[in-house]
Formats: C-alpha cells, sequence, structure tokens
C-alpha cells in the first residue's frame, strides 16, 4: 500500500467525492484508510455505567482505491511512482515528480 499515515488525499468515488483531507490511520490488513472528518456515520452508543445512551459520530474506513493522494507541488491529484535515492526508496509524485 503506497498511501501512509499524515498524507494529504483526495477522494475520487462516493458520497465524499472532492473532498481532500489527511489519513488518521491506515488498516493494511483489509486495504482501508481512515480518513479524517469524512466518511462520517452515525453510531447508537449503548449506556454503560453512569454513561447515557447517544448517538456518536464516527469516520469509517474506506477503501484505499477510493483515494489518491495529492500532488504536493500543484495539488491535483496524482499517481504514486519510486525512485531509490542514496539506497533508500522514497515515493515520487507521476505528475511533478517531486518527493513526497
Amino acid at each position: 500500500m503506497q498511501i501512509k499515515k499524515g498524507d494529504n488525499i483526495i477522494i475520487i468515488t462516493g458520497k465524499d467525492k472532492g473532498k481532500k483531507a489527511k489519513v488518521v490511520k491506515v488498516l493494511r490488513d483489509s486495504n482501508k484508510v481512515v480518513i479524517e472528518g469524512l466518511n462520517v456515520v452515525k453510531k447508537h452508543q449503548k449506556p454503560r455505567g453512569n454513561t447515557k445512551g447517544q448517538t456518536i459520530e464516527v469516520s469509517m474506513p474506506m477503501h484505499v482505491s477510493n483515494v489518491m493522494l495529492i500532488d504536493p507541488k500543484k495539488g491535483v491529484q496524482t499517481r504514486i511512482g519510486s525512485k531509490i535515492v542514496n539506497g533508500k526508496k522514497i515515493r515520487v509524485s507521476k505528475k511533478s515528480g517531486q518527493e513526497i
């Protein structure tokens, strides 16, 4: 998976299409990412102990194929390539060629 925690992404499909946000969590085993403030659903929370039951909003995981990385130079969606620099593999934007 080429998307990492803290990356700036844009959603390319679904109800939040076109919105830009930051990746909060990456779930590698299921190829999903949790995005800050997007793909939000309402969840009913059961009362436990002294807390009351309530409805909360939770950001749900989204499949990685539904998001693309934002090019740091141009600010548009881009694919990701890789390049070896000083014996280290780095991610590179396909649109501008700039290191991510």
